[in-house]
């Protein structure tokens, strides 16, 4: 089938007659679908993939639950607690809040040891005055790293990609 049923004459410099002929719908979709495909593995090979976008919903996941942590002690002036524990990766907020990570990433925590109830558990307290204990977590998964900061003076929560493993 195709998109223009006469062909079109065109005139060369030299006066020559030159007829085109127009593009069949089947060619125009196949042309599509090339593009689509493309497009798709470009995104895939730039963005790391699945690993990356679990490692990318990890680190605003648990940013998000620093964040609502901070939220829940302002908002009821006591103190409150964010729980992580790196080796079964697995935390807890306040509320019930809880979750588990991927297998696949690997996870370190750095913060006051004066406030973890059990070894190689890591906790982040949020004051009612919007300060917090601080702390770091980072997430690595293949070679691609996420970090997430909790400022101690502000509680301010801080996530995001990081480019090197230089900065660990």
């Amino acid at each position: 089938m195709l998109l223009c049923s006469a062909p079109f004459r065109f005139q060369t410099s030299s006066g020559a007659s030159v007829h085109a002929q127009g593009v069949s719908l089947l060619e125009m979709l196949l042309v599509i679908a090339l593009i689509a495909l493309i497009s798709l593995l470009g995104v895939a090979v730039l963005s790391g993939g699945m690993d990356g976008v679990q490692l990318r919903n990890s680190g605003k996941q648990l940013a998000a639950e620093l964040r609502y942590t901070r939220t829940v002690a302002l908002a009821t002036g006591t103190a409150q607690r964010f729980m992580i524990d790196p080796q079964r990766r697995r935390w807890q907020g306040p509320n019930g809040h809880q979750g588990k990570l991927p297998g696949a990433l690997q996870i370190r925590f750095s913060g006051a040891q004066q406030l973890q109830t059990s070894s190689g558990e890591g906790v982040i307290q949020f004051y009612d005055d919007g300060a917090s204990s601080g702390g770091r977590i980072d997430l690595e998964m293949k070679r691609a790293y996420w970090r997430i900061d909790v400022g101690w003076i502000t509680g301010e929560v801080r996530s995001g990609p990081l480019r090197t493993s230089a900065s660990l």
